[in-house]
């Protein structure tokens, strides 16, 4: 299984390069976070063109959006936990400074929001792959995620 994170934005800061890393190198083999970076485009349409491209066939698409619904991490877990179980790879997108353009929003499939909160990408980035790697953790039932 893999979960691919399919970013619009590129050239991040070297410390979100390094943290991003550190989080992919700590998931298992069965269960690696693959980033997609993309060129972002003053044009929404090729812009779009550009993330549906990257997505890789056969994966269930979830786009991040601020109207996307709110999950709590143990929600995210369970999910993880069911889309390991049947195999699935996963595809986050991250838009551009626009947003996904609203046909990536359209197409049915599952829109989360990370926060309520206007993140800029590098945080949206990080925060996603820290929350991957926890639902993780807590599938395995180790300390690093208490409530």
């Amino acid at each position: 299984m893999r979960l691919w994170i399919i970013a619009v934005g590129h050239k991040m800061p070297d410390w979100v390069f390094r943290a991003c890393q550190e989080y992919q190198k700590r998931m298992p083999s069965d269960c690696v976070i693959e980033l997609k970076e993309l060129k972002p485009d003053i044009n929404p349409a090729k812009e779009a063109s550009k993330i549906i491209a990257a997505i890789p066939k056969g994966a269930v698409v979830i786009a991040l959006d601020e109207h996307g619904i709110d999950l709590r991490t143990q929600a995210i877990a369970d999910h993880l936990k069911n889309w390991r179980a049947n195999g699935q790879d996963i595809a986050f997108l991250i838009g551009g400074a626009n947003g996904l353009d609203p046909s990536l929003k359209a197409n049915g499939g599952l829109i989360w929001k990370l926060s309520s909160l206007t993140l800029p990408h590098a945080f949206a980035r990080l925060v996603l792959i820290e929350q991957l790697y926890r639902a993780w953790t807590i599938l395995q039932g180790h300390p690093y995620h208490r409530e």
